[in-house]
This record gives C-alpha cells, structure tokens and sequence, in this order.
C-alpha cells in the first residue's frame, strides 16, 4: 500500500475510534479557522492532516464507518488523486458553496444519534444550516467538539510571524479615519459594540500587516470595538512595543489572543453587538449575552472600495509586475529555444526571482500554477518536487500567479504555446478570450450585482456548448488578499453587497478544461471606474490593470470580429507604452515582439 495512503487512512481509523469514545454518529471537519480564512495556518489544517487533500477549499465527513471528502470541479482530478487508497470517498460537488454535506449527514445519521463540530471554526451562517436540517432528521449537534486536538499530536501553535505597520505613501488613509468610517457605520445600525474576527478585514481597519498564512500579508487577531476605544487581540510578542504604543495611541488597546472569548462575554448585556454573520463563528456568537446587530462587516464593504490614491498606486504594481512578466518570459523562452531542461517548477523558481525584483515587491500572492497540457486541466493544481511535468515537445502552458506590492496585489493567468499549436487548441483558446474582452468592454449600471455580468464572459463558450466550473471573477485586496469580497462575477445567487461600486478591482478569468488534454485561462485584473454620463443614471467601466502580452500565436483570428481585434490591439499598445520604460535587453525585446498589432485574415 502507498505510505501516504495508509497514514491517512490509520488517521481516518483514529478519529472513528474517537467518534465511538464521545458518543458522536459523526464529525464534521470543515476548511476554516477561528476567522474563517480561506488561506489557513498550519494549527487549523485539519482537513488536510487527515485526509491527505491539499486543495484550499473541501469539506470532510467522517462517521463510524465511512469517510466523505466533498470538493467541487476545480479539485475532482486533485482530490482524487490524493485520496486514493485512503479509504475517502470523494463526492463531487456543483460549486465550492455547495452544502451537499450538510444533506449527507442527515441521510447518513439516525434519528437520536448526535454529530459533532468546532463551533470556533464553524460560521454563524452554516452553523443555522446545519442546526436546522439535523433538527428535522432528529440529529442533534454539538459544537464543543475539537477533535483534532486529541488526534494531532503534533498539532502546530499559533504563528509567531511579527506584524508591521503598512505605512504612508501606500497606506493612504491612516488609521484613525477608517475607525471613524467603522463607527460612523455601526451608528447607522445603532451598534454600540463591533467585532471583526476576519484577518483581512483587522488588517485593512488598522493599517497592519503580518505573515501569519501563505502569501497573504495577514495576521491572526480580532477587534472589538466598544464605545470608549477598540481592543485588538492578538498573541503576545508579535507587536513591538513601539508599534503598541502607536495603536494605543490612536484608541487601540492591545490584549492577548486567548482573552477574546472573555471579552465577549463580557460585553455589557445593555449593549447592541454588530456582527457579519458570514464572517463570525458560531463559537464567538455563543459567548454573547447581549443583542445582536447582524450586517455585513462595514470594513469589508469600504475596503473593496479603493480610492483614487490607491487605485494610483496599484496602477505602479501593475506596471511593475508586468515588467516581471517580461523578464521572466523572455528568459523562459529563450532557455526553452536552447533546449535546456525546464519543468514547471523551473516557472514557479524564476517567476518570484523576477518579480522579487521589482521594487515594492513583498513576495507571491498565491501559490503560481504552473500546468503544462493535462497538468493546466486542473484549475488548482500545484506542481510539486514529487510530481511535476518537464516543458517540452508540444502544447499549451498555463501559467496563473501573483505578486504581493505594498501597494497593490497581482493576480494573472496566461496561456503560451510550447511547440505546436492545433486548430482545436487555438480554437478554444479563441473562446475563452472572447470571453475575456467580451466582460472586460462591458458597460453596467453602478449597482449591478457581480453574478448578473458573469453569463456575458461565458456567451461566446456557450455558444459552442462549452463552459467551465470556476467563476468568472473575483475581488482581489490591496497588498491584501488575493481573494476579496463582498462582489464576485460567479453563478451564485445575488445579493445586495455583490453590488459593483467604483473602486473595485476584480478578476475576469473565464477558462475551458478538456481533462487529460489541456485548460486555458486568461485573466486580468480590472477596476470600475465612473463611465461617461448618458441620462439614464451612473454607468460604470472596466479598467484593465494587468499589463502583460496575450500569446497572439495562440489566436484563431478567423473567430475574431473586428472590434475584437481592435481591443487586442489597443491592450497591447497600452501595454509596449507603460511597461517599456521599466524593461531592458531580451525583457524589452520580447515585449516589442509580443505586442505587434494582429490583422484579421
């Protein structure tokens, strides 16, 4: 049996042993921490300890005697490889929103029987899910339930990464005025009280950032804020005393991690307590006494939102990560017309030399993916020392990756031709760019929720019966999170925070998947911005940021119509002019060649 196998599969014994031991049918691991992360610290990698999964988003089931790892599209190929021989079942889900687990359990539990979870890793929103259809099946659920913390024996402890101030000319607004923003938003709901558990959302508010989770600059920590000041908890010896003083200074109060859960309880029972109930776990709504104000973080809806210095900014790190882009591919291509060996590692390697670099630089935003034919097929894979393609003969490379500027976050994905392309190859990639600029030209009413733009990227796939299981875009946080709400272009169920606002930077990255054969994605980062007035209300545009050349080689132009061809050749034109000043040599070179107009045929 395959090592790996059998050591998830002794770990899955284990926690059914342990289900036996508390009296539990079952016990629900989800992907989450205290502040609901997407990105997790090691301590709350469970899901993957026991399961072997390394994809960032899945949920695990076990009960007595069975075992259900529940992934959508982007993760099929992945988690079936990785579970394999670990006696999980793999249950393929529609999207990562999905509560199909949820249906499982209650089919899967008798009534009487009880089902367990961490109520400190669980969000408020899925924990009334749960609740209510276990109910209906007669199962109860406990949520004091942490059985990782008998299983893992060498479980990791929190991270003890230092957290530093995010400083003017990129941190535009200080402090002290996105707290006035936070409370003059909690008036408005008549909240006394505030608590912010998202790591992103406490960086934003206090101007602060850490390196506490993989490539995004966060650190863990929560914030209640109370009418005579605001009391950040986080773990000791992480703040220097200087920048304690600094908080303090600014009405910020600085408490130990582990005395959140007191302060809460200590909230007076007078009080009115804003909460986001899609960003707060069960664990900390269950140590509240007082009444409870549920809404949409404030912080959350104004940091999606970046000012006009901002947007300036993220501008630079465009241009200067585009610059990267140049170096890296010129370097690549050249190495690969000399007939060296390069893998995809070898991409992932010169991708952080090149971008590191560039000035402002702080590291990669997310993990690359680098995909060469079957490998770009997968959404989210990840080339590893132990499983890895070389670069050679002939196909398509998809590369997908991301820098982190001080002032602003990348995030890119682009397609190239390695040897020979096919008429098919070109002809889905056609499609897929189509899709790419018809969203990007499209023009919207201010207020628009994101899921009502995502069909206009897919028009031109669907037209042909293809489509992908990904969604179309995403917002992406300023020298934050690669990936930021409250919008998102997805198939998802609109609400009123999806609405599209000035100032927010989006992904567009539709894409087309033949497992086993080759994927293509391209994405570029946009920004809305106010459209020219025509009476009927404020419009807004899409402004591409991403600066990098699309691999015309790739292109079908006979697919193109004209006003296509025009955007293509206008993007590179804007392209060759903003990145030729920061590249020299084989860099400016490759950019004058990649950028050449195309004609229609």
């Amino acid at each position: 049996m395959d090592t790996r196998s059998s050591i998830h599969r002794a770990r899955i014994q284990d926690a059914q042993a342990a289900l036996a031991r508390h009296q539990l049918a079952a016990v629900l691991v989800p992907s989450a921490d205290p502040h609901l992360s997407e990105y997790l610290p090691e301590r709350w990698q469970g899901r993957q300890w026991l399961s072997g999964f390394t994809g960032s988003m899945g949920t695990l089931v076990v009960t007595r005697d069975q075992a259900a790892l529940f992934a959508d599209s982007r993760y099929w190929v992945q988690a079936e490889a990785q579970l394999a021989g670990s006696g999980i079942e793999l249950v393929k889900i529609a999207t990562g929103g999905s509560t199909a687990h949820v249906d499982w359990l209650a089919r899967a539990c008798q009534a009487g029987d009880t089902v367990g979870v961490d109520g400190n890793v669980l969000g408020l929103g899925a924990a009334q899910q749960l609740r209510s259809v276990l109910q209906a099946a007669g199962v109860q659920l406990r949520t004091d339930v942490d059985l990782l913390q008998e299983l893992w024996p060498d479980r990791p402890g929190l991270p003890a990464a230092p957290v530093y101030e995010h400083v003017a000319p990129h941190a535009t607004l200080p402090r002290s005025a996105k707290l006035a923003l936070v409370r003059e938003a909690m008036a408005r709901h008549g909240a006394t009280h505030h608590l912010i558990s998202t790591v992103d959302d406490v960086a934003w508010l206090l101007n602060l950032r850490g390196a506490d989770v993989d490539y995004n600059p966060v650190f863990l920590a929560h914030v209640l804020l109370a009418p005579a000041g605001a009391t950040l908890f986080i773990a000791e010896g992480k703040l220097s005393p200087a920048l304690a003083a600094t908080l303090q200074a600014d009405g910020v109060a600085v408490a130990p991690y582990d005395q959140a859960a007191a302060a809460l309880a200590a909230v007076p029972a007078d009080a009115r307590l804003l909460l986001d109930p899609r960003r707060t776990t069960l664990g900390a709504r269950e140590r509240l006494a007082c009444a409870v104000v549920e809404a949409i973080n404030p912080s959350t809806l104004a940091k999606s939102r970046k000012t006009e210095a901002e947007a300036a900014h993220i501008r630079q790190a465009m241009a200067e990560d585009g610059a990267a882009m140049c170096a890296f591919y010129a370097r690549f291509e050249a190495a690969l017309a000399r007939g060296e060996r390069l893998t995809e590692l070898t991409v992932d390697e010169w991708l952080a030399e090149e971008r590191a670099q560039r000035p402002g630089c702080i590291g990669p935003s997310f993990a690359t993916i680098a995909g060469v034919n079957a490998n770009g097929a997968m959404p989210h894979y990840r080339a590893l020392p132990e499983s890895h393609a070389v670069i050679e003969g002939d196909g398509l490379l998809l590369i997908d990756s991301g820098g982190q500027y001080l002032g602003g976050t990348t995030d890119i994905t682009r397609v190239w031709a390695i040897g020979q392309v096919t008429a098919e190859q070109k002809r889905d990639y056609t499609l897929v760019l189509k899709g790419t600029m018809a969203l990007s030209r499209t023009r919207f009413p201010r207020g628009t929720p994101g899921p009502m733009l995502d069909a206009i990227a897919r028009a031109p796939l669907w037209a042909e019966g293809l489509d992908y299981g990904h969604g179309t875009g995403h917002g992406v946080g300023y020298f934050l999170n690669v990936h930021e709400g409250p919008q998102t272009i997805a198939k998802a169920v609109p609400d009123a925070n999806m609405a599209m606002e000035p100032g927010m930077v989006t992904s567009i990255e539709p894409g087309l998947y033949r497992p086993g054969q080759w994927g293509i994605r391209i994405e570029n980062l946009v920004l809305n911005v106010p459209a020219p007035a025509a009476g009927f209300g404020e419009f807004l545009d899409f402004e591409t940021l991403t600066l990098c050349p699309i691999d015309t080689s790739c292109i079908d132009l006979a697919l193109l119509r004209e006003d296509e061809c025009a955007w293509l050749n206008h993007y590179h034109a804007t392209v060759r002019e903003r990145l030729l000043p920061l590249v020299q040599g084989e860099a400016r070179d490759w950019l004058l060649r990649r950028t050449e107009p195309v004609r229609m045929p």
